[in-house]
């Protein structure tokens, strides 16, 4: 047995509670992950391995103007200078910032293979090679200024800036994605034209909103283009709060082929969707049959995107199409906005779009300030030089003179001349050839310049007036470079309203046309037969079953069924089994409560009317819109009292009621004289004291009352047959044996 182990007593050990020392590492490592990895700054909008790699690049002298270097090389550099982290990671980073399908303004002008578009990956480091954009070299541009801090790297032993000096509006511009412990940031990409026209008015307007700024940022902008389908309203919303969504369409055109034939091809894909995923999908829809209006789908890209989609037949309507895509593929995307940043670079905070601004115009001011302030110590520096000079110009060959005999010539020309020990320096500092080009006038020259320069400088310093028009002139700048007129500036995504398809019925209009026979049988399955079939006597059943209720449709259509209880359930033909077996229960298809069986059904027409009644002859005359439902738990319409059930569904199409009973009672009535009701118990139709309803017929008294007899026979009753069943509604009606010897329904 081994002996108790007892922890080292000494000095340098301190006790510590097990929960607040975890604690106290896991808001460590969350902070760490907040600050320096996931979250970009709202200053410049970059991340800390973005801005690693810009100054690492810069650092390598890759300006835009210089030849590309290998990306090996820089990887390696900034992993081992400023960014201890894998070299996958950093190259992955370095590659995003190269694609011109992820960034809206590139940061990097890659060499090689750096992706494409269908979600291909990057070739390796050593085979590709990058340099700067000018769209880095500005956001880099003043960073050797003291325009911005710097610490310390890891290790120590470089600096790193903590900010970049951003005369880009980058945050809004190229967007950020990210996850932090326990939020996460999503920033689409912006025009850049655009944002430097709302920076613009916030500097004139201090206290302008976001839903002001918006006039001037319309929404996204997009690298891969696409149309921006939201509301101007939404759009405000997103901007205002930091947080909301915007959907994004492709872009299509519709292609003549002649002879009415013709193509849809796809010009822009959503942001962020791979090319070749959006294809594969689409396939497999089609494999599927889930895009009956689809024939087929064809990639015919080269350097653009060109996506052809194939009709199934020249009579589909090209926008109905294009819905049903955006609806079941990828061609239309949600790119969600959370405008959370570090304010300030300190603050993890979600800000809306006027703020975000702010921080980038307020960053610029401070830049302007002490990148003055820099130039102004230069010129300092260089007035006292200047000043020297021009003391001892006149009497050169004493200054020599002292320099040859004098053991300490730097206290002799002080003393001499009265000189500071800076203005010493630089003439035992000049050289002998530089002598000749000292002339008195060109010292004279170059003094009234910078001292011009500098009372300019503290001018400027010294008014907030002119700090804001100084910035509001890079910021117009930075426009130029950038305008709707240049290649690069120009807008890609447009904003446009959707197609107005409320009327359009795409439960239909995904489902390929084809008649069908719908059968109900007694215990309660449902089936449909393709094509409309007359006879039904070879239908076979299961067990004991029979046929219930059988009646023509369509595989667009919706059916309507009609419970024991009163409830009305709604099931679309298209998802109806197949005539092959018996089908399926319709208790697999809604929630039927036990007890319960369907009396009727029949197909959903839009703007119709139907008549429902109860066993106890109570009902109403209901639109059929109202009925239907849109969950498996059905909607409850017709009321029932007691041991009453409910007894049939027909439509309500003519000018008057026909309703018999279980003993052959019948009653017609002019349909004005029933309620129009959405749900309830009706009214009395037929008085059913000692028996119940059994079944009801809407029609025109001109054209007659149709009926079948006990063979299946139709039959016609005339108005002048009807004449001694005519009377008003909740009446007993009259016996039916002489003029309709063997009935058995309502019906042609």
């Amino acid at each position: 047995m081994g002996q108790p182990f007892e922890p080292p007593s000494g000095d340098g050990i301190e006790s510590v509670e097990l929960k607040s020392a975890l604690e106290e590492r896991y808001l460590a490592y969350a902070l760490s992950t907040i600050m320096h990895r996931a979250l970009p700054d709202a200053r410049d909008g970059l991340k800390p391995v973005h801005r690693r790699i810009l100054y690492g690049m810069r650092l390598l002298r890759l300006d835009p103007n210089t030849a590309h270097k290998k990306c090996a090389k820089i990887v390696g550099d900034v992993m081992g200078d400023f960014h201890p982290h894998g070299d996958q990671a950093i190259y992955d980073a370095l590659v995003r910032l190269s694609q011109d399908f992820a960034q809206r303004y590139p940061l990097v002008d890659g060499q090689g293979n750096f992706g494409n578009i269908d979600g291909d990956g990057p070739a390796a480091y050593r085979y590709t090679e990058a340099r700067l954009t000018e769209v880095a070299r500005l956001l880099l541009d003043g960073i050797d200024e003291d325009t911005v801090d710097f610490r310390p790297s890891y290790n120590g032993e470089k600096e790193e800036p903590v900010v970049l000096p951003a005369a880009f509006p980058n945050l809004l511009a190229n967007g950020s994605q990210g996850i932090a412990v326990g939020m996460a940031t999503s920033i689409p990409p912006h025009n850049a034209a655009e944002l430097c026209d709302a920076a613009l008015y916030l500097i004139s307007h201090p206290e302008a909103t976001s839903a002001q700024l918006g006039r001037f940022v319309q929404g996204p902008d997009f690298p891969t283009g696409g149309i921006l389908v939201d509301s101007a309203e939404s759009i405000a919303e997103a901007y205002r709060t930091g947080r909301g969504a915007f959907r994004v369409r492709a872009r299509w055109t519709k292609e003549e082929l002649g002879r009415g034939t013709w193509n849809i091809v796809v010009t822009e894909i959503p942001y962020g969707v791979p090319k070749s995923r959006l294809i594969e999908k689409m396939a497999e829809l089609l494999q599927e049959k889930k895009l009956p209006l689809l024939a087929d789908v064809r990639d015919e890209s080269a350097e653009d995107v060109r996506v052809v989609l194939e009709p199934r037949s020249r009579s589909v309507d090209p926008v109905i199409l294009m819905e049903s895509l955006f609806r079941l593929t990828e061609l239309e995307a949600r790119i969600p906005l959370n405008l959370n940043v570090l304010v300030d670079g300190l603050v993890p905070r979600v800000i809306g779009l006027a703020e975000c601004l702010r921080q980038w115009v307020d960053h610029r001011r401070v830049v302007l300030q002490r990148r003055s302030r820099f130039r102004l110590g230069q010129i300092e520096r260089r007035l006292e030089i200047l000043g020297g000079l021009l003391i001892v110009y006149l009497d050169l060959d004493e200054v020599i003179r002292i320099i040859r005999e004098e053991d300490e010539p730097k206290a002799a020309l002080i003393a001499r001349f009265t000189l500071t020990e800076i203005q010493a320096n630089a003439i035992l500092d000049t050289r002998l050839r530089s002598l000749r080009k000292l002339e008195e006038m060109e010292l004279k020259r170059e003094f009234e310049a910078l001292t011009a320069e500098k009372a300019e400088i503290e001018d400027l310093l010294g008014s907030d007036e002119k700090q804001w028009k100084t910035v509001q002139a890079q910021i117009r700048a930075v426009k130029k470079t950038f305008g709707p007129e240049t290649k690069l500036g120009r807008r890609r995504t447009t904003l446009e309203n959707p197609p107005d398809t409320a009327g359009v019925d795409f439960t239909a209009a995904l489902v390929e046309r084809e008649p069908i026979t719908v059968i109900v049988s007694e215990k309660g399955w449902i089936r449909a037969l393709k094509g409309h079939v007359a006879d039904l006597s070879g239908v076979a059943f299961k067990g004991d079953d029979a046929l219930k209720i059988a009646f023509p449709s369509e595989t667009t259509a919706k059916i309507l069924l009609l419970a024991s209880n009163g409830k009305v359930f709604t099931i679309e033909a298209a998802k109806l089994p197949g005539g092959r077996g018996f089908g399926d229960p319709v208790r697999l298809m809604v929630d039927l409560d036990d007890g319960t069986e369907v009396v009727a059904a029949l197909p959903y027409r839009p703007e119709s009317k139907l008549l429902i009644a109860g066993s106890d002859g109570r009902g109403f005359i209901a639109p059929a819109d109202a009925l239907v439902a849109n969950t498996r738990k059905g909607k409850g319409v017709l009321g029932l009292d007691g041991d009453a059930t409910a007894a049939l569904l027909v439509p309500a199409e003519g000018d008057h009621v026909a309703v018999c009973s279980a003993d052959k009672l019948l009653l017609v009535f002019p349909v004005t004289e029933l309620s129009e009701l959405t749900r309830g118990k009706g009214v009395r139709l037929l008085r059913c004291r000692q028996t119940t309803l059994a079944a009801a017929q809407v029609f025109r008294l001109a054209e007659g009352l149709p009926w079948r007899d006990g063979a299946g026979q139709g039959r016609l009753a005339t108005q002048q047959m009807l004449e001694k069943f005519m009377g008003h509604r909740a009446d007993t009606g009259s016996l039916m044996s002489r003029s309709f010897p063997t009935f058995q329904r309502f019906g042609a």
